[in-house]
């Protein structure tokens, strides 16, 4: 399984990013997926997770009501809608995925599949 993350960039303070994730594998419409980011200095944090099921959505407290994540199967993609961001959120961000079948989780260790980042810098 080989994962792609793109749509990082620039951005000021309430301003609005789209992430994508593009995965290869046979088993993506079966398999959990989440973003996680990474800040210089910082340990890696678990931002939003999305269930195999579509309707199972989680997040951090620090990105609720900002941060979407959404899901196509068909196009084996998962998406992290930011807006309202902030400078806090300045980092690397991550997707990853489990194995099939694995649930919805918060813990970057639950992570079989990694993509390889992408920078995300918001200015005040």
């Amino acid at each position: 399984v080989q994962l792609q993350a793109s749509g990082g960039g620039l951005v000021q303070a309430g301003g609005s990013l789209r992430l994508s994730c593009a995965t290869s594998g046979r088993t993506f419409s079966s398999s959990a997926m989440g973003w996680f980011r990474q800040a210089p200095g910082k340990e890696r944090e678990f931002v939003a997770g999305i269930g195999w099921s579509l309707i199972n959505t989680r997040y951090a407290d620090s990105v609720k009501g900002r941060f979407t994540i959404s899901r196509d199967n068909t196009k084996n993609t998962v998406y992290l809608q930011m807006n309202g961001l902030k400078p806090e959120d300045t980092a690397v961000y991550y997707c990853a995925a489990r194995g099939q079948y694995g649930g919805n989780s918060n813990r970057a260790e639950d992570y079989d599949y990694w993509g390889q980042g992408t920078q995300v810098t918001v200015s005040s």
